[in-house]
């Protein structure tokens, strides 16, 4: 059962908690249904030619929306940042020229004019979950938001997180497992499959998986993966990049494109056991 000052609380994320899942479409893409989008691309936009390199070949491989960071919170402030509004323009370019919608990560609200002007889904990452004032923003907007879990974020505080945007008037959210941390040293995260299941007993929202920021491993992104979709999970968002090896952030979680077309076709037949699709 949902915790008592939970239920309390979060009126608006257990109003559909008995079984009846909320849909987000985004232009022809819909999250809760019986499809299960796949959203691939790099971890950071770092050139026009990569983006768009990524972007022909994932599509080819059944994605249904493209990814790709303009703004990286990274851990050094030596790393690389992203090239903010320029990256954004590349990939509201690219969408468009491969008819596929973007996402990319806000974060700071002085950034979300921009955010909001070329992407059709607003990510607020793991770090920013807890940042309660740009939560309370994004409940004013008409955009979807991906919602993900911090990293040591307990799902109840992941729940009313949400519940920050839900209570301002926002209604399409979407909650994304990536990970959280653990006593484990051999991935970088510990992806918790349990939440999925439960958040899904606990709230109609839906509830997509990062399994490259999940394990940080390529070898365990095709895996769980597959157990993601098997927990069910409403949706999948997987880095990719042509040249992992060369890559500016995330390299070693990144499938190639022939990895990440591999990863579609093993989906495939398991999506259609369970009486779903991924393409």
């Amino acid at each position: 059962m949902i915790n008592t000052a939970l239920q309390k609380t979060a009126s608006m994320l257990v109003a559909g908690g008995d079984g009846q899942l909320s849909r987000v479409t985004v232009r022809n893409v819909c999250f809760g249904g019986e499809q299960v989008p796949v959203i691939a691309g790099p971890c950071a936009i770092e050139n026009e030619e990569c983006l768009r390199e990524t972007a022909f070949k994932v599509r080819a491989a059944g994605a249904v929306m493209l990814r790709g960071g303009a703004y990286k919170p990274r851990t050094s402030p030596y790393s690389f940042q992203g090239h903010g509004i320029k990256g954004l323009e590349c990939l509201a370019r690219i969408g468009e020229e491969m008819n596929m919608p973007v996402i990319t990560e806000l974060m700071d609200a002085e950034d979300l004019p921009a955010v909001m002007e070329h992407t059709d889904i607003i990510q607020v990452g793991a770090r920013n979950m807890y940042n309660y004032s740009l939560l309370r923003k994004l409940g004013k907007i008409n955009k979807a938001v991906v919602l993900k879990r911090g990293i040591s974020a307990t799902i109840e505080e992941w729940l009313l997180a949400a519940e920050y945007i839900l209570a301002g008037g926002n209604r399409e959210v979407i909650l994304c497992e990536r990970g959280i941390r653990s006593a484990e040293t051999w991935t970088r995260n510990t992806l918790d499959l349990n939440a999925v299941a439960l958040v899904k007993q606990l709230s109609h929202l839906p509830v997509i998986v990062d399994p490259s920021h999940g394990t940080g491993v390529r070898s365990l992104v095709a895996p769980m993966s597959m157990a993601a979709l098997a927990a069910g999970a409403d949706g999948l968002l997987i880095e990719v990049h042509p040249h992992p090896e060369n890559a500016l952030s995330d390299g070693e979680q990144s499938l190639t494109p022939k990895g990440f077309s591999q990863l579609m076709r093993q989906l495939e037949p398991l999506a259609a056991l369970l009486g779903r699709r991924v393409r």
